[in-house]
């Protein structure tokens, strides 16, 4: 049994801290309000959540074969040895980041939606590939994940502006959105 850095005594005061940060934004700016605090609250959730499953298990004392990685740790040959299941799961994961740009950002568009999955999935392979390189990471970097996850954003905005113009679920929306 190796030995891991523990998840929740890091990322549970990390999104605490954030979501209070958040909400002292949204005072700040006139603008807090039990909505927009939902909204707050989930993003740090949903953040911490990945983080916590993407990130981590990081182990302290994992074994080396004469100094190289245990495991390899980049991927980056599109669909080869990728599981529907992967894909999936990568779309499903990130469908609320599409979800969540558009109540974020005061002008959105699909283009903003694919940026911001493009660079969080982006963020998150590159510190797959730095823990499990430096930290003894137990995640592998992989070009299918990112595609899949701006994928799972993509169809995430396209569900909130579906959602958006159902008749009186629009209005209930902008009681959400920071703008």
């Amino acid at each position: 049994m190796f030995r891991e850095v523990p998840v929740l005594p890091l990322v549970v005061p990390l999104a605490a801290a954030v979501f209070l940060a958040l909400l002292w934004h949204l005072r700040r700016r006139g603008m807090l309000s039990a909505p927009r605090a939902a909204v707050a609250f989930a993003l740090c959730f949903y953040v911490a959540g990945v983080v916590a499953n993407t990130v981590f298990p990081i182990y302290l004392d994992m074994p080396s074969r004469s100094g190289s990685p245990w495991h390899s740790s980049l991927y980056l040959e599109p669909f080869e040895n990728y599981e529907v299941a992967d894909a999936v799961m990568n779309i499903v994961v990130f469908v609320p980041v599409g979800m969540i740009v558009p109540l974020l950002l005061a002008r959105t568009s699909w283009w903003r939606v694919v940026a911001v999955a493009a660079a969080l999935s982006l963020t998150i392979e590159a510190t797959q590939l730095l823990t499990a390189r430096l930290l003894g990471g137990g995640h592998v970097a992989d070009v299918n994940d990112l595609m899949f996850n701006v994928l799972g954003g993509l169809l995430g905005y396209v569900l909130f502006e579906v959602l958006s113009r159902v008749p009186g679920l629009g209005v209930a929306l902008d009681r959400f959105r920071w703008r």
